[in-house]
């Protein structure tokens, strides 16, 4: 029976819901929050409670819109100056890494599906296409662990996996969508197939660089009435660069992924609002994503054996073979990276939601043995988040690439920020007994001469304090200073050892 609007909106709510509050906990754990994500939509599927949804257009249509949100607002979120140093291995990584994780992969799957599951008669082509579909990895997965857990990598390890995995998904892309064509045409061209690969990548990417800096202009230049319609058009933007780019015959996600560079290293009106809002985006599409990948699948079919004893096997394959294989092979010529920061780039190859996209491409298509390789996707997503993204933390402990990070924790009291281009360093500081002990009145509070006092919380009121102001426990001071130091320095002269200052930046 069909469901009402207010049936499927009130179901999309609850759904939401429930996987934020799952999220949470997860962080507590270290588990992967989009596996919690994806596991809520498997709980109410139609193995869990009955939930049905077998719309292959749908979910595709879910998969490209959430997708290019996601790597849009990756882009934006990547500063230029941090990927610059490591920008040629990335682009390797993210180019010859994926081309060769599917090749290997292609042939170990030819191998094994012969072997294990000789009925289906898989064939070279339908083996590469499958391993096409997860040559890519995840950077959602990836970095929502790594914050979860506060974790800094050294050795520019943090922008190096930024950049391979928010750039890779269009070499992907492009090979899925080749070796669907070929298996559909029963055979092409490769010299024609090559070319078109190249014409996607360079319209992409001159799209994406040039529509980018359209965008700045006209977010500049237009004045809206409203300014929290600024991060609406910022958005708006981002669907028209990726839409346009398509009709230009160029990979979309691509110059999206490039558009978001160009515009989040430039200045902008409104420039942290429309980021924050796409950053919030890009979260609720990452939760769309999942939880509707979670209801397609049929977990009674991911249980037999034609299929979970090759996904399986295949899943190791790809994390103990073919992402280490291709990775040594990338980073050869680069010997500024070690072989530890090369074994934990490897370990860092997780897979997500986008394999399990480009496995519906294959399913819309009508490809042979498209659900099958649909399910083999979903068992090497899952084995990678639950192996993967459980101790990749712990790995990165183990070969000493973390270090502890300082702690900036978000105002409470004061809901204040500054432009990006501000460079400083605001704390919030409950007044003690021990805090006042220097004198009541804030003219005699320790604060160093770059730091000032620009608000008192005080109950439910605030006000802006002079020096003869007389500080009483519980209020709740805002201190701004140019020096990071000197907030420090101040923690220390008042007597307080936790910090919890936060940083412009």
């Amino acid at each position: 029976m069909a469901m009402s609007l207010e049936q499927i909106l009130l179901l999309a709510s609850v759904l939401f819901f429930i996987s934020m509050v799952v999220g949470k906990a997860g962080h507590k754990f270290g588990i992967p929050v989009l596996l919690l994500f994806l596991g809520v939509g498997m709980l109410f599927g139609q193995d869990g409670f009955g939930l049905e949804f077998q719309n292959i257009q749908t979910a595709q249509i879910i998969g490209t819109v959430a997708l290019s949100i996601i790597l849009f607002s990756g882009g934006l979120d990547t500063k230029f100056m941090d990927i610059r140093p490591i920008i040629l291995p990335g682009i390797i990584l993210a180019t010859g890494g994926v081309i060769l994780t599917a090749l290997f992969t292609g042939l170990f799957v030819w191998w094994i599906s012969s072997a294990l599951v000789p009925s289906l008669a898989i064939g070279l082509m339908t083996a590469l296409l499958l391993a096409s579909t997860t040559s890519s990895t995840d950077s959602a997965s990836v970095f929502g662990i790594l914050r979860s857990r506060g974790t800094v990598l050294k050795n520019n390890l943090r922008p190096l996996l930024e950049l391979e995995s928010g750039s890779n998904d269009p070499m992907a892309y492009m090979l899925t969508i080749t070796l669907i064509t070929i298996i559909n045409s029963g055979g092409v061209v490769f010299w024609q197939v090559a070319l078109l690969i190249v014409v996607q990548l360079v319209v992409g990417a001159l799209a994406g660089y040039y529509l980018g800096k359209m965008s700045v202009i006209l977010i500049n230049r237009i004045r809206l009435d409203n300014s929290a319609l600024y991060p609406i058009l910022l958005f708006t933007f981002g669907i028209f660069i990726f839409s346009l780019t398509y009709f230009l015959k160029g990979n979309g996600y691509l110059a999206v992924y490039i558009a978001g560079l160009v515009i989040g290293n430039s200045k902008f009106v409104h420039k942290r609002t429309s980021m924050r809002f796409m950053d919030g985006l890009a979260w609720m599409s990452q939760i769309l994503l999942f939880l509707t990948l979670g209801l397609l699948v049929n977990p009674n079919e991911l249980l037999m054996p034609d299929v979970l004893v090759p996904g399986l096997i295949i899943s190791f394959f790809i994390i103990m073979v073919a992402r280490p294989l291709s990775v040594y092979l990338c980073l050869i010529p680069f010997k500024q990276i070690s072989l530890r920061d090369k074994v934990f780039v490897s370990w860092v190859g997780l897979r997500g939601a986008v394999p399990i996209i480009f496995a519906i491409l294959t399913l819309a298509a009508g490809v042979p043995h498209a659900r099958w390789m649909f399910n083999i996707v979903f068992i090497i997503t899952l084995v990678s988040l639950i192996l993967q993204g459980t101790f990749l933390n712990l790995v990165a402990s183990w070969l000493k690439l973390s270090m502890k990070p300082v702690q900036y924790r978000s105002l409470e009291a004061f809901d204040v920020e500054f432009s990006e281009e501000i460079k400083s360093a605001m704390t919030e500081i409950v007044i003690t007994e021990d805090a006042i002990k220097h004198g009541k009145n804030l003219m005699e509070m320790p604060l160093p001469d770059k730091t000032l006092a620009v608000m008192v919380k005080r109950g439910e009121k605030y006000f802006i304090p002079t020096g003869q102001t007389e500080l009483l426990v519980g209020d709740k001071l805002l201190v701004i200073s140019d020096d990071e130091l000197a907030l420090k320095e101040t923690y220390r002269s008042m007597g307080i050892s936790e910090f919890s200052y936060q940083k412009n930046k």
